[in-house]
């Protein structure tokens, strides 16, 4: 029994344990692939890709949800008369859709088949949006000079898994705090200071052009919108029909957006709770592909922790209701900084917790976030914090990744210049010896 004491290890840690030996075992997998392709080419001569033109700039987007991110700066690039060769795992990514004078739509194929490519790539400058490069399937490719990460949200650089930007060469950031952050992390893990930009975030400058071009919301009667995330510590699975009916009471126009994930992982309990509240004069269930108008007609949102907050309270300036979803940071990087990431540290000037305690109370708890100006100079405070230079995000991206594709192009002329001299100086040096032994 005392054996059995010794041994026994509580779910946390071992749940952590497990993470870290499936991590170990997966690079190790990979890294054997990874061998196994290289000889592969070895052996059969196939040097394509390392003799082929070098690519100038690549763009790798993993999923066609992403194209948001993307669109503005291949726009600015495009203008610019910069080639740029744009990989898609998506089959029917959106820039297969759009006629681009210099950029080449490429679909790679998903998972492994993408990775394979991408790891033997041989380019100047590859961008994306992708984090754990180097950590896992994905590893950087000798012939790559430079790799330049954006976030796909304005959120912390640290709320990644950990080690998820460690090994990108460049950053696109949105706001002096994530600069901060990558400094603290290359401090503690002996990394070598990387170049950033803080240029903004081109996908909400998009958005806020979108609210600014379609004018005033037609007069309506309040409206909230509820869009939890999914999972257990998401406000369906915490509140349901508590929080469901408390809504119902307020009188109020009520919407529930589900996370597309809950339609697939948590059906059974989103059938409950449809099932039950189907009549769409009372609960109006939203299922659009864009979440743009439903956004627009509504006065403010109750969600946890998800994205869609951020562009509610900073594009729209509409006051939020958050949930604490007791966020567990150990396997992100933000666990290395003693302090809380400001995804949560801002939340406060953004609107009001939902709990236990005040759910029977939400009519007076959506009225008070409404009502209270204090929260619209939070919303300000958030722009100043986490979205630089809107309205010209993209165009700095833009620019910013030719420099470094500028910058990679300078230093390889230099480097094959300074081996010419190397060898123009030995090849003299055994004349000299050959005519001296003469």
């Amino acid at each position: 029994m005392d054996l059995i004491k010794t041994l026994y290890i509580d779910p946390g840690t071992g749940g952590m344990l497990f993470t870290v030996l499936f991590g170990l075992f997966s690079v190790a997998i990979f890294s054997v692939r990874a061998l196994i392709m290289k000889i592969k080419y070895s052996a059969s001569g196939n040097k394509n890709a390392k003799n082929s033109a070098k690519l100038p700039i690549v763009i790798f987007n993993e999923h066609k949800r992403y194209w948001n991110i993307f669109e503005p700066i291949l726009d600015e690039l495009d203008k610019k008369n910069q080639p740029i060769v744009y990989m898609a795992c998506s089959e029917d990514d959106p820039a297969f859709k759009r006629e681009f004078k210099n950029i080449t739509c490429q679909h790679i194929g998903e998972g492994n088949k993408a990775f394979s490519k991408l790891n033997l790539l041989n380019a100047y400058v590859v961008f994306a949006t992708t984090p754990s490069l180097d950590v896992f399937q994905w590893k950087r490719s000798k012939d790559v000079d430079c790799y330049i990460h954006i976030m796909h949200a304005a959120k912390d650089l640290t709320m990644y898994r950990m080690y998820g930007t460690d090994h990108y060469d460049a950053f696109i950031l949105a706001g002096d705090y994530q600069e901060k952050q990558a400094r603290q992390l290359e401090e503690m893990r002996g990394i070598k200071p990387r170049d950033i930009a803080i240029c903004g975030v081109p996908y909400l400058d998009e958005m806020k052009k979108r609210v600014e071009s379609s004018g005033a919301a037609p007069a309506h009667e309040r409206t909230v919108l509820l869009a939890p995330s999914w999972g257990e510590s998401g406000i369906l699975s915490r509140f349901g029909e508590k929080l469901i009916d408390a809504l119902i009471s307020t009188g109020y126009k009520i919407i529930v957006r589900p996370h597309p994930q809950s339609f697939a992982s948590e059906k059974a309990m989103l059938d409950k709770l449809m099932n039950k509240y189907n009549d769409p004069s009372v609960v109006e269930w939203n299922k659009d592909i864009d979440n743009f108008e439903v956004l627009r007609l509504s006065d403010i949102l109750i969600s946890d922790y998800s994205g869609v907050m951020f562009e509610f309270a900073m594009v729209f300036d509409k006051p939020i209701i958050y949930t604490d979803t007791k966020f567990d940071i150990r396997p992100y990087d933000a666990d290395w900084i003693d302090e809380t990431p400001w995804t949560f540290r801002i939340l406060p000037d953004l609107g009001m917790e939902l709990n236990d305690d005040n759910v029977g109370n939400i009519k007076e708890l959506i009225d008070n976030v409404i009502e209270n100006p204090s929260f619209t100079e939070g919303r300000e405070k958030a722009r100043q914090d986490t979205w630089a230079h809107i309205g010209e995000s993209a165009k700095r991206s833009a620019d910013f990744i030719i420099k470094k594709y500028e910058d990679a192009v300078k230093t390889e002329e230099k480097q094959k210049s300074k081996a010419k001299n190397t060898s123009g100086s030995k090849r003299v040096k055994k004349i000299s010896l050959a005519k001296g032994k003469a």
